[in-house]
This record gives structure tokens, C-alpha cells and sequence, in this order.
């Protein structure tokens, strides 16, 4: 039994170069590499750190425990 599968259009990616990177771009990579390294930065990017989440509180959504101790008077109502 022989499957056939759909042939999916390749996706070619770009393949990047030194000559695009940040540092490169900005004469602060001091390597001399046919490839480009671990530290690869697009150099559109201007090494801005990405916006942070917003911490936002939770309301308190109860205003009493759920539960709690019988108070004085109530343990002696239920001993008396």
C-alpha cells in the first residue's frame, strides 16, 4: 500500500550574513567569520529590549475568609 502526500510549497528563508548584522553594521564585531555567529543580531533591530508585560493586580474577590474559627460566644452557644 503505497500513501501519497500533498506536496508543500518549499519556504525559502533568507540566509543572513555578517554584512547585516548589528554589531557588524555599527564596526563593533571583532570576528572574522565566513558564517554568521551565535550573537547574530538582525540590524534593524537597534537591540531594543522587548516591552514588558504589564503587572496588573488582581482584585481581592472575597471580602471574608471562607472559613474561620467559631468565635468565644459561639463555641459556648454549641457547649452550654
Amino acid at each position: 500500500m503505497q500513501t501519497t502526500q500533498a506536496k508543500r510549497p518549499v519556504r525559502r528563508t533568507k540566509k543572513v550574513t555578517c554584512d547585516e548584522c548589528f554589531f557588524r553594521v555599527n564596526l563593533l564585531c571583532a570576528l572574522d567569520l565566513d558564517e554568521p555567529c551565535a550573537t547574530f543580531r538582525p540590524s534593524e533591530a537597534q537591540l531594543r529590549p522587548p516591552q514588558q508585560l504589564r503587572f496588573v493586580f488582581r482584585q481581592e474577590r472575597r471580602t471574608r475568609a471562607a472559613w474561620a474559627f467559631p468565635s468565644a460566644d459561639e463555641q459556648a452557644a454549641l457547649h452550654a
